[in-house]
This record gives structure tokens, sequence and C-alpha cells, in this order.
């Protein structure tokens, strides 16, 4: 066995699906699961300062002056605010990963649910590339489609016909 194909079978392999409602993370190598509300409590300016992220957000912000952000809710795109959503990703991804004190990057599958009146725009897909790999992934797929099974993603058979991927 070569080397790349030695730290290939070693790489973390995430499925992500990302709706207003819900984000979902699995780890397909671990079956590992993670589903949250995507929500965030920041604190005010000058120094905007996360407290809590997921279901803890809302208890933050009830104990504190803090607002409550979902960065994926804005009633014409998925992502309403970008530098929100990737850090709200780049937690649940080092969440899902656990402590390592040396990991390999994960290949991420990116699936965002629903689909907005026309379909997602180029710029849409781009930010949800960036989105991943902003959030660590060493490989970044964007899945638009219907769900897909673990075997699929393992063996990067996707549906043909069935979604687009970028």
């Amino acid at each position: 066995m070569s080397l790349p194909m030695f730290f290939s079978t070693l790489k973390p392999v995430l499925y992500i699906q990302i709706s207003p409602e819900r984000i979902t993370l699995k780890n397909l190598k671990t079956g590992e699961l993670i589903a949250e509300v995507p929500e965030m409590a920041i604190t005010a300016a000058p120094k905007p300062t996360i407290l809590a992220v997921g279901p803890q957000a809302r208890l933050a912000c009830a104990a504190q002056a803090a607002q409550l952000r979902n960065p994926f809710a804005h009633p014409r795109s998925l992502v309403s605010d970008f530098t929100l959503a990737e850090q709200l990703l780049r937690y649940y991804v080092h969440r899902i990963r656990g402590q390592a004190w040396l990991s390999i990057a994960p290949r991420i599958v990116l699936h965002p649910l629903g689909q907005p009146a026309g379909g997602f725009t180029q710029v849409e897909r781009r930010a949800f590339r960036e989105l991943a790999l902003g959030a660590g992934a060493a490989e970044a797929i964007v899945w638009m489609g219907r769900v897909l099974t673990d075997e699929e993603i393992l063996t990067r058979r996707f549906p043909a016909g069935e979604g687009e991927w970028e």
C-alpha cells in the first residue's frame, strides 16, 4: 500500500447537513453523530465574543446580556453571516473530531438542505465550499441533492443525475 493510500484510510470523513433549524454532523468512520440547533450566544461590541453554541446558547442569552444568532437563517439565502457560520462549523468539526494532539484534516461533504427558488447561486456554492475549508477540511465537497448514504460517501459514488457536487 502506498503512503498516500495509507493516509487516506486514516482521514476522517464528515457528512454535514445544514439547515436553519438544525446542523447535523456525522463522522462516517466512527459513527459519532451531533445534531443541534445552529445558534450562538454572542456578547455585544466593542469586542464580540462567543459565549455558547447550540442548545446552551439560549441559556447563555437568558443569563447574560447577549444576542442569539443563527448564521444559517436568512429569508433569501442559507448563509446570513459567513464569519459566524465558519466559526460555528469549526466549533462542531473540532468537537466531533476530539482532542487529538496530532490529527489528520478530514474530508467534508457539506450538504445544504432545502432548495431556494431558482437554486443556489455560484456565489452561495463557493461560500459553502469555503465554509468547509475554513472549518479545517483537507478536501471539501458540496452536495446539492437527496440525502446520501454512508456507503455512497465513503466510496465516493454519488448518484448521477440526482444532485450536483462542487
